[in-house]
Formats: structure tokens, C-alpha cells, sequence
């Protein structure tokens, strides 16, 4: 199985993730071609080799009529900082967005227009890109704009971005999404996510690290706070992540072929680089944790408010089956299965928010087929497919979610849309 492993152990923005890419290709100056050939306005790509903490990766650069974007983020922990006291506050919005476009004038660097999903969704949609890489592209967009959405309370219609809505932007995550369609991979894994730490100051004020919109995105990821006072995962690289990424865990058992350093714009006492190993990994057997209780007294709606927060804290499955207790008494037991990162946490959340006063913990071995989504069209609309393979078998399935949008989209059941696409891709 052809995989990506990506090691977030220094966060990771649009343009880490683009130079990680790039470098995984044997010529990058011609895929830096097709780059430059997908047409967004403004703007033109080049990269350039980097050597950090005596390691050789690749930069890459956006360039928006001949000018890269200066690095905005500023560390208000270190006041030694030598943009601190020169850059004014419209150069800082580091995650702003703007609520009400008619209370605004646009900034006066190009780089910073305010840009809505509308107008970023025709940007899209004329370049010149598969139907395929175009979806991804937004969809990417939408997981940043719902973000921004809750943070900011405000409707998705009524969202203009600031920073990620420049051209910068646009071009760092439409590379991203084109480079990861060439390369084909069956799955991509993604390490613990580092966001840095301390404070940036922004047009709202100053927020800790990570930004309100990044925390959203990555709400339900493993992230941790590292040593670094930066901002280290940008919105851009996290909504790229949850977007793309397969599973968060270790690195599995693979034979490397690549090895790809994207390289920040930043320079820390750390190597400030994304990297990307590329290669064939096998059928796994891993671990699992089962964590089983017994509850009586819990309604139905508490009970499914449970699950939920047991699956945002990282469960990889919950289910409930009913029991009898001591005395006959009717109950349900609840079964969670996670990995040994999520454990203590999960025991926390079932602690709080079931009536059970014990977890019974087990470790047990699986195996597992290797899996992958491949994102398709219909007439109906783009869903994702997963194809599970290995020790003989096939199996495939559309991802729910998607079935349950297109049938309220088109006001069909989900067998109708299940049997249909079935026949369209027959």
C-alpha cells in the first residue's frame, strides 16, 4: 500500500505541506511547472533549497505580483523580537476574519483582501483543474469556514477571510490538494500535531496559541503544545490535515522510497520543517483498547450525548448493548474502543458523562485491511468511496455522511442514492 507519513512535530502550514510535496517527486521543477500553469491570478510559485539545522529541504514560495508575503506572526512572549514594535496591527492578522464586509475598506497590501467563499469558489472553479481537485479545494475552504463560523458566531454567508482568503492562501492549499491527487497514495497517516504555543496578537486582540478557528479545526486531532513560542499549525495546515489525513498514530512498518522536507519561513533553535515519508507499508496487526461498562438509570438521550463526547475525545468506536443487571434490572452495557493515546481521556469523559462508578479495561490484538478513500463524482454529487483490502478480501462502502447529503440535497432516501450511484458506476 503506497503511504504518506507526515511528522507534524513542528505544526504545519500551506507552505510546509506544498515543499514536503514537491520533494517527494523525481523533478520538482517540472511539477512547479504544472503549478504555475493551474492559473490563479497573480500568482506565481518558486522554490528554493533550504538548509536548516544542517538539513537540506525545499522552501516554497508564493509570489502575488512579484511579491512573497511577509511572515506576519508575531510572538508577543518575545518582546526581543525585531518586527515587534515596526509592523502595524493590520499586518498581524494572523486568523481574522471579517464579519460585516460593509463596515470594512480593504487592506492596502494585496496580499490582504477580504475574500468570501463565493468569491473564493469562483476563483476555484476557474482555474485549471480537474472537477476532482477543484472539490477538494473548497471543501478544504469549508472546513476553515465553518471554523471561523462557530468562533466568531457568525454564518458561513456573512464570513470574509482575511489571511486565509489571500491569493497566498488560495495557491498553498490548491498546490496541496494537486500534488496529493499526482501522487496517488492509498493512505496518509499524520503524527501528534505540535501547535506551539504562546500568544499572537490579531485584529481581535491577543489570543493564545492555537487561534480560536485552528482549535476548531483540529477539534477531535491529537494536538499538543511544544516548547516553541510560535504559532506552529496555521488554519491552512490544519484544515489540510483533517481534510486529508487518514489516521493520527505512530509511523507503521513501512520501506521508505522518499523522504520530503518542507521547509517554515521561520528559523527557531529547532529544525522548523514539515516532513513527508513516502512508501509501501503492509497489512498491520495493532493493539486496541476495549473499555467496557455497565450503566442502569441513564436515559436514551443521555446515553447517545455520551457517545458524542466519548467520539470527539478520540474513540475509535462506541456502541451500547442492552443487559440485564443484578436483580434483573434492565441496563445497557457501553463499549468503547480506542487506542492507548485517547485512554486516560476517555476514561475522564466516561466518568463524566455516564452514571458508572467502574471501567473494566482490556488490551486485545487485531487485525486490520489496509484502507482508502478515493473521492468520486455523480450527477448527484461527490462523495468519498472507502475500499478495504487485504487477506483475500474486497470491501467498499460510501462514507455516510455523504449519502445522508446527497439524499437531502436531491430529496431521495439513502437506498435510492446507495442504488443509484451503485448503477452510475457500474
Amino acid at each position: 500500500m503506497k503511504t504518506l507519513y507526515l511528522d507534524c512535530a513542528m505544526g504545519i502550514a500551506g507552505d510546509m505541506f506544498t515543499a514536503a510535496l514537491l520533494e517527494l517527486f523525481d523533478n520538482k521543477d517540472e511539477m512547479v511547472k504544472k503549478l504555475n500553469a493551474i492559473g490563479i491570478p497573480k500568482v506565481e510559485f518558486t522554490i528554493e533549497d533550504t538548509i536548516r539545522s544542517g538539513i537540506k529541504g525545499t522552501r516554497s514560495i508564493v509570489k502575488v505580483d512579484g511579491v512573497e508575503e511577509e511572515i506576519s506572526d508575531i510572538n508577543l512572549d518575545n518582546k526581543n523580537n525585531h518586527h515587534y514594535e515596526h509592523i502595524h496591527t493590520h499586518e498581524v492578522l494572523q486568523n481574522h476574519v471579517h464579519t460585516h464586509p460593509h463596515k470594512e475598506h480593504p487592506d492596502s497590501h494585496h496580499h490582504h483582501m477580504h475574500r468570501g467563499m463565493d468569491e473564493i469558489s469562483e476563483i476555484v472553479n476557474n482555474l485549471n483543474l480537474s472537477s476532482k481537485i477543484k472539490e477538494d479545494v473548497i471543501e478544504v475552504y469549508n472546513l476553515i469556514a465553518k471554523a471561523e463560523s462557530i468562533s466568531h458566531n457568525v454564518d458561513i454567508k456573512e464570513i470574509h477571510f482575511h489571511e486565509v482568503g489571500s491569493l497566498d492562501a488560495i495557491a498553498d492549499i490548491t498546490a496541496t490538494c494537486l500534488l496529493i491527487d499526482k501522487l496517488n497514495v492509498d493512505k496518509i497517516i499524520s503524527s501528534e500535531i505540535n501547535v506551539g504555543s504562546g500568544h499572537v496578537h490579531c485584529a481581535h486582540g491577543i489570543l493564545p496559541v492555537p487561534a480560536p478557528a485552528t482549535s476548531y479545526i483540529l477539534k477531535g486531532l491529537p494536538i499538543y503544545s511544544g516548547e516553541v513560542k510560535s504559532e506552529l499549525t496555521t488554519p491552512t495546515g490544519a484544515a489540510l490535515l483533517k481534510y486529508f489525513v487518514d489516521e493520527f498514530r505512530e509511523m507503521p512498518v513501512m520501506n521508505v522510497e522518499k523522504i520530503g522536507y518542507g521547509m517554515g519561513k521561520k528559523e527557531f533553535e529547532v529544525l522548523n520543517a514539515l516532513r513527508i515519508f513516502m512508501g509501501e507499508s503492509k497489512n498491520e496487526r495493532d493493539s486496541i483498547y476495549e473499555l467496557s461498562l455497565n450503566v442502569d438509570g441513564m436515559t436514551g438521550e443521555e446515553i447517545s450525548y455520551a457517545m458524542e463526547k466519548l467520539f470527539e475525545g478520540g474513540a475509535r468506536e462506541v456502541y451500547v448493548v442492552p443487559i440485564f443487571m443484578k436483580k434483573s434490572r434492565p441496563g445497557n452495557l457501553i463499549r468503547v474502543m480506542c487506542d492507548k493515546k485517547t485512554k486516560e481521556n476517555l476514561i475522564e469523559l466516561i466518568f463524566r458523562y455516564t452514571t458508572t462508578i467502574g471501567v473494566r479495561e482490556v488490551e486485545t490484538k487485531r487485525h486490520i485491511l489496509d484502507r482508502k478513500i478515493y473521492k468520486k463524482n455523480s450527477k448527484l454529487g461527490g462523495y468519498r468511496l472507502k475500499k478495504s483490502t487485504g487477506y483475500g478480501a474486497v470491501r467498499e462502502k460510501i462514507e455516510y455522511d455523504d449519502l445522508k447529503k446527497i439524499a437531502n440535497k436531491n430529496n431521495m432516501s439513502i437506498g435510492e442514492v446507495r442504488e443509484y450511484l451503485r448503477k452510475e458506476d457500474v
